[in-house]
């Protein structure tokens, strides 16, 4: 069937017609209140639960030489504006022929492809209804297939269970162009609902990836402009964000005084970060569903000894030498933010990296750019000397604190890890790599004379008194 224009859109279905209330009672009014609660507590519990597990829109992004084809499922109760009709509890699949045209510019309204930045236009578009327990969509030809047969008549789809099914082509103007996508659908579920998208493109692997509404447009083949532009974006983004992370920088720079002394502290956590950063990447990380919660819990343990050291006393080239081993941490915690998006790269996975761990360190020069003159500040009005050096650490060790036993508490309740061979391999290899960064470093302070910068227990002095 063609495609037809409306304001049809995503929206939770509505319910069903009201019926007339009959006169009743005060013992009746009571008793009907308690079963609407109960009612309404069960709809919201049931209500949740399927947009937990349902709320997804699958698709196929399938690109031939002039022109890109979408073929898409979505949950039924997606559709609240398109009203199919009803027949007691069930949809009237014989009279739904209108309603599946308007689902039809429902999908082109809310889920825009585009071309080179220029939203395009379909040129033909067939839907229909399909059970809950069709499995079609699990590969595009069978997907496709399923969208061009006919619904039996008399096919029984209760109301908000099954799918709408289409099959919308666009015709492009070039050969190779970049390809875009955008969702709008739902709004009031925002990014709830994720658009999983398969793409296919011609004479090439196809990728998967999932879209939500705050994604805004996403190119499916990025040129590696592009993708290096979002990934410098994203680690920018990733680091002033991440604020563990920006309070271990500012204990790093509390303490110190003077631009070889910070110079050299940053650059150490610079490169140790970038180090595991980049071997995360090639997977070269524990697996597990306990690493994530002990990265977490170990980077705000690292802020806390940071705090405490600088209450007791800094030597510079005991900093350094901590600094890398932490950074090293620190490098993994960068990696979620990689990996969650790593998707979007494209065919550009090592310029997408590079990108990203610049925008990680574009973002760190830029907290530092503002920390710097706030420490110069204080130190001069409201925390002068060593005391207030000693109360903005106290301060943050009472935030990190908290945030360490937190996260230790959620990592007690992760299942203790099994390793097999490869990741006993694995941890063998980043063992060893630390002690070798850790010879590195101590070389390095001596070679520069930062190990004479701090004498014994002599803490390192303010950068302003």
């Amino acid at each position: 069937m063609s495609s037809r224009a409306g304001g049809a859109s995503f929206r939770p279905l509505a319910g069903a017609a009201r019926r007339a209330r009959p006169a009743a009672g005060p013992a009746w009014r009571w008793l009907r209140l308690c079963l609407v609660v109960v009612l309404v507590l069960g709809a919201a519990a049931v209500q949740a639960h399927e947009f937990k597990l349902e709320a997804v829109v699958n698709a196929f992004v399938k690109v031939e030489p002039k022109q890109v084809e979408l073929v898409v499922r979505a949950p039924l109760y997606l559709f609240k504006s398109v009203r199919f009709p009803v027949a007691g509890v069930e949809i009237d699949v014989d009279q739904s022929a209108p309603a599946v045209e308007r689902a039809l510019g429902a999908f082109q309204k809310d889920i825009v492809l585009f071309e080179n930045g220029r939203p395009l236009v379909s040129s033909q578009a067939a839907g229909r209804l399909s059970l809950p327990s069709d499995r079609s969509f699990e590969t595009y030809e069978q997907a496709v297939r399923h969208v061009a047969e006919p619904l039996e008549r008399g096919t029984r789809i209760f109301i908000d269970q099954g799918y709408v099914d289409a099959r919308i082509v666009y015709p492009t103007s070039t050969t190779g162009g970049e390809i875009s996508i955008r969702t709008t659908a739902a709004p009031e579920l925002g990014d709830v609902l994720k658009l999983a998208v398969r793409y296919l493109p011609g004479g090439a692997e196809g990728r998967a990836m999932v879209v939500t509404r705050s994604a805004g447009e996403v190119a499916l083949n990025p040129s590696w402009a592009r993708a290096a532009a979002g990934f410098v974006r994203l680690g920018i983004g990733h680091i002033l964000t991440g604020y563990d992370h920006l309070l271990f920088l500012l204990c790093l720079l509390i303490p110190l005084r003077g631009w070889r002394q910070i110079v050299s502290v940053v650059t150490v956590f610079t490169v140790a970060h970038s180090f595991t950063l980049l071997g995360s990447a090639f997977e070269l990380a524990p697996s597990g569903a306990w690493f994530p919660p002990f990265v977490e819990t170990a980077i705000a343990a690292s802020i806390v000894y940071m705090a405490l050291e600088n209450i007791i006393g800094v030597e510079l080239d005991r900093r350094v030498l901590i600094t890398g081993l932490f950074g090293m941490v620190h490098g993994f915690g960068f990696s979620y933010g990689l990996s969650e998006n790593f998707q979007f790269a494209g065919t550009h996975l090592l310029t997408s990296l590079f990108a990203f761990n610049v925008g990680i360190e574009l973002g760190q020069l830029a907290a530092i750019a503002v920390m710097l003159p706030v420490l110069a500040l204080l130190r001069r009005s409201l925390l002068r000397g060593r005391v207030g050096l000693i109360v903005l650490s106290a301060l943050v060790v009472h935030t990190a604190w908290h945030w360490m036993t937190d996260r230790a508490e959620a990592l007690w309740r992760m299942p203790w890890p099994q390793p097999g061979f490869a990741d006993i391999a694995v941890l063998g290899l980043w063992i060893g790599l630390v002690l070798l960064a850790a010879g590195g470093l101590s070389w390095l302070t001596r070679r520069l004379g930062l190990d004479n910068a701090a004498s014994g227990s002599t803490p390192v002095r303010l950068l302003a008194d």
